[in-house]
């Protein structure tokens, strides 16, 4: 495993349960991260320098006494990873009012909540990494191809989700600029298919669609979002990095 240099950064990750969320800690904790992770119910400790939290990431309320009992704890808070998400399959035209609200609840109010509570802290110290996880589902219109299979749509259809990550995208745009002056950076790792308990049942037709042949590894992902959270990565802001094996290219 790659060690990138992330000695003593205090880095709070939403979603720390979650397998991108445990798979990033873990990459973190071997950089010499020190791990603030919160989730719905605490997640599994990483590392010997890891504090869980549990907290309702769509709350408002929940999310300023997490982000005030990290600073604490910590004393500060350097990155910030948003990796909670939620998915959600089926047609556009079948889709509920309320599964819509559920999916953006957790995937883009949450991600805003989270992003807008740790602003000013990094204002006040002049350094901050905040890496937002998105979607390749936020930019191609989703994997299925229902004018050969309509049963792909079932199986793969995430339009309420890839309409929530396009949201996290721009919100992040537009928040890269806002901080970059603060010594604050504002980027989106993008993942395309990753092999998890949920795609399991992604279609071989949809698999075969990736010109990398599989899908992809939580620690790929992972990988990259270390990089954005060392001291090196200054220079890097307002990036949309794409984790999809060639799916979409960009």
């Amino acid at each position: 495993m790659t060690r990138f240099a992330l000695d003593g950064l205090v880095t709070l990750i939403t979603g720390g349960g979650g397998m991108i969320g445990q798979a990033v800690a873990r990459r973190l904790a071997a950089g010499g991260a020190r791990l603030a992770l919160a989730d719905r119910t605490a997640p599994p400790a990483v590392g010997t320098t890891s504090t869980s939290y549990a907290a309702d990431l769509c709350d408002a309320g929940a999310i300023a006494d997490l982000v005030a009992s990290v600073l604490a704890d910590f004393g500060q808070i350097d990155c910030l990873i948003t990796a909670a998400g939620i998915t959600s399959l089926g047609s556009l035209e079948t889709l509920s009012y309320e599964e819509w609200d559920r999916v953006h609840n957790i995937n883009l109010r949450g991600v805003f909540l989270a992003n807008q509570a740790v602003m000013a802290p990094m204002k006040r110290q002049r350094f901050g990494r905040i890496v937002n996880i998105g979607s390749v589902l936020a930019k191609n219109g989703g994997n299925p191809r229902p004018w050969i299979d309509p049963s792909e749509q079932d199986h793969a259809g995430n339009a309420a989700y890839g309409a929530a990550k396009a949201g996290v995208h721009a919100l992040t745009l537009y928040l890269a600029k806002e901080v970059a002056a603060h010594g604050i950076t504002a980027n989106v790792v993008a993942p395309g298919p990753i092999a998890s308990p949920m795609t399991t049942s992604f279609p071989e037709a949809l698999v075969r669609q990736i010109p990398a042949g599989r899908l992809g590894q939580p620690d790929e992902v992972a990988a990259c979002v270390a990089y954005l959270c060392t001291r090196e990565a200054a220079f890097v802001t307002g990036e949309i990095i794409d984790i999809n094996g060639g799916l979409w290219m960009d």
